[in-house]
């Protein structure tokens, strides 16, 4: 990372801009205090790139892992927790009263059974 005046940047703008295109940050300072950072931009993703196409960008940049082995026919199935339903709303509605005793009567009214 680098450390540059307003006045050295302005004198020298097109080699400080190389140096960010190349990856590297630089900070700019006025009267040793730092107002402003340079840095590469982040890459838009184009609206029309596929699914696949986006995978394989993320997995360029080292951000995802792609799989070994295809996934081919199988699927993910979620079992749940077999709680009765309803159980998460009621328990969100108490957690809810406790914070704040004032809704304690609305949350109460809107829980199920």
């Amino acid at each position: 990372m680098k450390v540059v005046g307003v006045k050295q940047l302005k004198a020298r703008l097109s080699e400080y801009v190389r140096l960010v295109k190349a990856g590297e940050t630089i900070l700019v300072t006025d009267r040793d205090e730092v107002v402003a950072e340079l840095r590469p931009a982040r890459r838009q993703r184009r609206v029309e790139e596929s699914r696949e196409d986006l995978l394989e960008s993320l997995a360029e940049a080292g951000e995802v892992t792609r799989a070994s082995v295809p996934k081919l026919d199988w699927t993910w199935r979620v079992k749940g927790l077999g709680l009765p339903a309803g159980t998460a709303e009621r328990t969100l509605g108490e957690i809810r009263a406790e914070r704040d005793p004032s809704t304690s009567t609305r949350q109460r009214s809107c829980a199920r059974p």
